[in-house]
């Protein structure tokens, strides 16, 4: 088998034709690949929703969770074992709605983890209601004369919050989408990647060539590095820019900050167990 992340037989996709989804996993496979990891080493962590069904369509181990819950138990996972790849997958509602306040705290933490965002400004799994990104006028079988609300905008948002690693791609650049992936994935800190897709089947506004005339590339000689520059971009909006907007490679990482690791950077799992030590803990709470 060429890639080790694939699957061998082919496997059953619920994705609707012509989903964004598919460009997403086919850049996550290619990059996985090109990264050499190894497979045992890999976990992918989700909620629910469209986007958070990739974690099934991946060769590797996972978490499936609750709606909006992905990045508490990948930080757990990551916090128990550091030397796991771990990887966090959802939508744009399950991140920025549902888990919009584990976003908020999972920044705050700063875990060696990887956060890939789906973003097609709709609902997909649950019938096309308005999500957090939503572009004002678009109008949905919920919002029947057109969303109102101000969009969250998440760059700006991870930025202000000081997320080590912040960018945006466009999934119809499947090469970009990839380099940025792993870019993400090697970035020693919380790494966060909004993903433009288009939803087919509700979300007939935000299409492939709404998110082509709306998006640009970064220059050059941008300098990701500059947060001030970066919140500065970040507030951009149609048409977006797309890259890498803002690096910080300075912060600590949760992990590292954990006493338990201080004098034994060994994972729990790998150390020896000193039973007296747990019985007389169990006798102390009886």
């Amino acid at each position: 088998m060429d890639n080790v992340f694939d699957f061998e037989n082919q496997i059953d996709i619920a994705w609707c034709p012509g989903c964004g989804n598919y460009l997403i996993r086919k850049a996550l496979l290619a990059a996985l690949k090109e990264l050499d990891l190894a497979k045992e080493k890999v976990v992918l962590v989700s909620g629910i929703g469209q986007a958070a069904k990739m974690p099934q369509y991946i060769n590797t181990s996972y978490f499936n969770g609750l709606h909006g819950r992905g990045l508490p138990p990948a930080t757990a996972i990551k916090a128990c074992n550091p030397e796991l790849t771990v990887i966090a997958v959802g939508g744009d509602g399950d991140m920025y709605g549902e888990g919009g306040n584990h976003f908020l705290h999972t920044a705050r933490r700063n875990p060696d983890l990887t956060l890939f965002v789906h973003d097609n400004m709709v609902y997909g799994l649950t019938k096309g209601q308005a999500s957090p990104t939503s572009r004002p006028g678009m109008k949905t079988p919920v919002q029947v004369f057109g969303v109102f609300e101000k969009p969250l905008n998440p760059i700006a948002l991870a930025v202000s919050l000081d997320v080590p690693f912040v960018a945006r791609v466009f999934c119809g650049d499947v090469e970009q989408t990839k380099d940025v992936m792993k870019k993400a994935i090697l970035h020693k800190g919380f790494a966060m990647v909004d993903i433009f897709q288009p939803c087919v089947s509700f979300n007939k506004t935000n299409h492939f060539k709404w998110f082509k005339e709306n998006t640009y590339d970064l220059a050059a000689d941008y300098d990701p590095s500059d947060r001030v520059g970066a919140f500065k971009k970040s507030l951009e909006e149609e048409p977006f820019p797309l890259g890498i907007i803002y690096q910080n490679d300075s912060r600590k990482t949760f992990e590292e900050n954990l006493a338990v690791y201080e004098t034994n950077g060994l994972p729990l799992y790998r150390r020896e167990v000193d039973m007296k030590m747990v019985e007389a803990e169990i006798k102390a709470m009886a």
